[in-house]
């Protein structure tokens, strides 16, 4: 396991004090390693979780060739002169029941949607684009089709012996029921993560406690659980922890053993109460990071005994946008999943002026449209303060400013990173 300090070296550029956010991605890409337990769960309890193998197809799915469309099959050859084509209906073949007959020239099926087709047939014409011509036959007008029309292929959507879902994929609703499509009643997952949190600060409120001046409730500790439990781990709640060493001290011994990561807020920034940074140096391998970002400029990274800790800072929004741009994809590394970007950026117009300088990149919170034209337009919410969590309730993505860029004028496009699915 290497050391923060054998990362950094790893790392051209980096300076612990003015950090760019892609270095930082570049640091916990190495430092969140995934997990190696696994366990085999129900395909019904598997949303969410991370694929510790690959799937492997046992058969081919569709396993025969079957009709598309409730219609009328028949060996599509006879198309060849572009003429209408009438056809005598000989059968009719079911979904889930096999047509046995034989089939020929001038002949055709009646066919319905899924049923297996029948041998030297490979073609199906709906059943609205064709005229009655006589009892038991119809007529297919010219133009209507072309040979292979309406046939579902065997193995076209997962072919026998070949992988169906690799080892790494995070499961969602479309991929169980593609294990479901196998017959697969359970899946190989990794073990969920088990994630410490706690906020820290003599000035913040555990609800319930009656208000004091100088004093504020804690949201942080119910934001960080949501984005948590959202995300499929297992959530070790220790509370508000007070900067007192003793207190800090027994909650980092009691998180360490038990947690993958331990997550906390406040207590990391230039000026605050040194006995949370005093205690994470004393008990772990940890750095002390200013980002060259807006919100979130301080932030703890490290390990205590084998836990990660992720050190974000005290203001609710920032620690919002460190959560979603650097703890989330380290989480997904740990958790064994293969996808572990940040979520994909989109592009807006934005329908305003936003003044900002090279050298840092900036998240502002922001309400993503369609234009008039079909397009994505922006405007952002407002007062962009780090402690304006109502701001984040009333955005749907972020703007993301990168770290070269300038300031943008109305009509310009930028990058937006949306909360759908992940805030």
């Amino acid at each position: 396991m290497k050391t923060l300090e054998q990362i950094a070296a790893e790392l051209q550029g980096y300076d612990p004090q003015a950090l760019p956010a892609s270095t930082v991605q570049d640091f916990l890409a190495r430092l969140a390693a995934p997990v190696g337990d696994t366990e085999e769960v129900a395909l019904g309890d598997a949303l969410g979780r991370v694929l510790a193998q690959d799937i492997v197809s046992p058969f081919s799915v569709p396993p025969h060739d079957n009709s598309a469309m409730d219609g009328y099959a028949f060996d599509g050859a006879q198309l060849a002169n572009g003429a209408a084509l009438n056809l005598r209906v000989v059968g009719t073949a079911l979904a889930g029941k096999a047509w046995q007959g034989q089939v020929g020239p001038g002949e055709c099926v009646k066919i319905m949607t899924g049923a297996v087709m029948p041998a030297g047939l490979d073609t199906v014409v709906p059943q609205e684009f064709t005229r009655p011509a006589g009892e038991q036959a119809i007529e297919v007008p010219a133009g209507a089709l072309r040979r292979g029309d309406n046939r579902r292929l065997a193995g076209e959507d997962l072919k026998a012996g070949l992988p169906a879902l690799l080892k790494g994929e995070r499961l969602g609703p479309a991929a169980l029921g593609l294990l479901a499509s196998l017959g697969l009643p359970g899946v190989p997952v990794f073990r969920r993560l088990r994630v410490a949190c706690f906020s820290t600060g003599d000035e913040i409120l555990s609800l319930g406690e009656p208000p004091r001046e100088g004093a504020v409730y804690d949201s942080n500790r119910y934001t960080v659980r949501g984005l948590l439990t959202r995300l499929g781990c297992e959530v070790m709640d220790l509370g508000v922890v007070r900067d007192q060493p003793v207190q800090l001290e027994q909650a980092f011994r009691s998180a360490a053993p038990q947690a993958d990561a331990i997550i906390t807020s406040g207590g990391v920034s230039v000026g605050e109460a040194d006995f949370t940074k005093a205690m994470m140096k004393q008990l772990g391998d940890v750095a002390f990071w200013r980002i060259a970002m807006r919100p979130g400029r301080p932030m703890a990274v490290g390990r205590i005994a084998s836990s990660v800790l992720f050190g974000l800072p005290g203001n609710p929004v920032a620690v919002m946008v460190t959560f979603l741009a650097f703890v989330r994809p380290a989480l997904l590394r740990m958790m064994g999943c293969h996808d572990t970007a940040p979520p994909p950026l989109l592009r807006a117009r934005s329908q305003e002026a936003v003044r900002k300088k090279p050298g840092r990149t900036e998240y502002q919170r922001g309400i993503v449209s369609v234009a008039p034209d079909g397009g994505l337009q922006v405007r952002t919410t407002g007062n962009q303060g780090s402690g304006v969590l109502s701001s984040m309730v009333q955005a749907n993505g972020l703007i993301v400013l990168h770290h070269a860029q300038g300031s943008v004028a109305v009509g310009d496009e930028v990058d937006v990173m949306m909360f759908e699915g992940v805030v």
